[in-house]
């Protein structure tokens, strides 16, 4: 059983997965390579003077893995919660579980209505329904968490990336037992 799955492969999936891979939790990564950040160009992202969105996502979904995410190409189709934790069914037949899971599904929130997840009104420009969640991300299924856009944070990559790594941090902090702080120094 993974520790957290990340449904979602782009600015706030990638950063929630590596987050957590880096704090050695076992992290699965499941991306159906259809994100809406492929399609942009980056020149207000910070600490890059500019980037294309597929150079951007694998970009980030390589950081998440060189810290040990295992990355799956598939379409999560179905989230079942019981025992403990959630299932996870994909387009290809495949089935993961995990303790925590981690929606970073964009525009989509399809998987989330199936799995009994609330949602809302969006507030952003053509974003009709996000998923409901409270400040550290948690959605009002146990164990199911929700990060970036689908989570009703500002569209723009840059905010979604913090929005994942925020819950990531509160995921980890809720393994742990204690707040968890995750801070590299310069190498000499």
């Amino acid at each position: 059983m993974y520790e957290v799955a990340v449904i979602g492969a782009g600015p706030a999936g990638a950063s929630a997965a590596l987050f957590t891979a880096k704090a050695g939790k076992k992290t699965l990564l499941i991306d159906n390579d259809k994100g809406m950040t492929r399609r942009g160009w980056y020149e207000n992202y910070y600490g890059i003077a500019e980037i294309g969105g597929p150079d951007l996502v694998e970009t980030g979904q390589k950081q998440a893995v060189k810290f040990g995410a295992e990355l799956v190409a598939d379409q999560a189709i179905n989230l079942t919660a019981g025992g403990e934790g959630i299932t996870i069914e994909t387009e290809s037949g495949a089935t993961y579980e995990a303790k925590h899971v981690i929606l970073a599904t964009g525009v989509l929130t399809d998987l989330a209505a199936k799995a009994g997840v609330e949602t809302k009104d969006g507030t952003e420009p053509r974003i009709k329904t996000v998923v409901a969640v409270n400040a550290e991300g948690k959605t009002n299924v146990d164990g199911i968490w929700a990060a970036g856009t689908v989570a009703g944070v500002s569209v723009h990559a840059v905010i979604t990336a913090g929005d994942g790594a925020k819950v990531a941090i509160n995921i980890i902090s809720e393994l742990n037992g204690a707040r968890y702080v995750d801070h590299d120094l310069l190498k000499a």
